[in-house]
């Protein structure tokens, strides 16, 4: 019989990938029966590859459930920076009511690393969403720049780096590949 601890992941770093990997995981969780949450802290009115194939898969009957929710209000603009501070707020007492709900197996903080990263949030607030954990909820963090203190108190942490980008040739955002 295996043992389940719930683990704390971070995917962190100037590289793609973190959100990406975030939803392997997702669908690899819901595949093997887990209940899985997606809250996106940034993300929010926007379509992209993931909330569509998300709903896809909710219409096919299974005894387990995955949700996704954009929380926030898209790419950061320092002109109404007080509505996406208040969004991440809103974002964060929903993440502390779902993982205290025991609803959910596993729960994607995506981009709650760049809402401290803008100063949306406080680590230490994001901090007391992983002591509240229960311990058998798999917790993952998605974004750049992880403060130590929340590397410390992870099991898991991921580097993504970096090499290479097609922005950096001007190459714009593709579907289906960056969203």
């Amino acid at each position: 019989m295996e043992e389940k601890k719930g683990l704390v992941m971070i995917h962190t770093g100037d590289g793609k990938g973190k959100t990406t990997a975030a939803l392997g995981l997702a669908l690899r969780a819901y595949g093997a029966g887990l209940n899985v949450l997606i809250l996106q802290f940034i993300k929010g009115r926007q379509n992209s590859g993931e909330l569509a194939a998300l709903e896809l898969l909710t219409k096919i009957p299974a005894e387990n459930k995955i949700e996704i929710r954009q929380c926030g209000l898209g790419f950061i603009d320092k002109n109404n920076i007080g509505e996406h501070k208040a969004a991440a707020d809103s974002a964060l007492d929903i993440a502390r009511a779902e993982i205290l709900s025991a609803k959910w197996d596993l729960i994607i903080l995506d981009e709650i690393l760049y809402a401290v990263k803008f100063q949306l949030l406080d680590a230490e607030k994001v901090l007391a969403l992983i002591k509240i954990k229960p311990p058998q909820i798999h917790l993952v963090l998605t974004g750049r720049d992880a403060p130590k203190i929340l590397i410390d108190a992870a099991d898991l942490v991921t580097e993504m780096n970096l090499v290479k980008h097609p922005f950096q040739r001007g190459i714009k955002a593709q579907r289906g590949i960056e969203f």
